[in-house]
């Protein structure tokens, strides 16, 4: 399972039969957007649970169902962790252009 923030609604009005009319939401997973169907009526902004593979299918109603992403459900509350900021590099040491030992 993932945890993903809903961006926006995807609208795509020409598909195949197979799609249904379910509802689509553009996720974003870190840095990565992604297509998921969503079973539970999320809307953008909202921090959802999304299952994917044969879970996804199964979730979406079939298991023939062509999905590989479905939202399963609204999180109520979700403070995600804050991004990770690189370590500063240690500062170089004096040099000392004399070549013999520091005093």
């Amino acid at each position: 399972m993932l945890i993903v923030k809903v961006v926006k609604p995807l609208v795509s009005t020409n598909r195949i039969p197979d799609f249904e009319h379910k509802h689509l939401q553009v996720v974003l997973d870190g840095s990565t957007k992604k297509v998921a169907v969503d079973a539970v009526g999320a809307k953008p902004g909202d921090w959802v649970i999304c299952v994917s593979s044969s879970a996804a299918r199964e979730a979406a109603g079939s298991k023939s169902y062509p999905s590989d992403l479905t939202i399963v459900g609204i999180i109520d509350h979700w403070e995600p962790d804050p991004p990770k900021t690189s370590a500063p590099s240690p500062s170089p040491s004096p040099s000392n252009p004399q070549g013999g030992k520091p005093s």
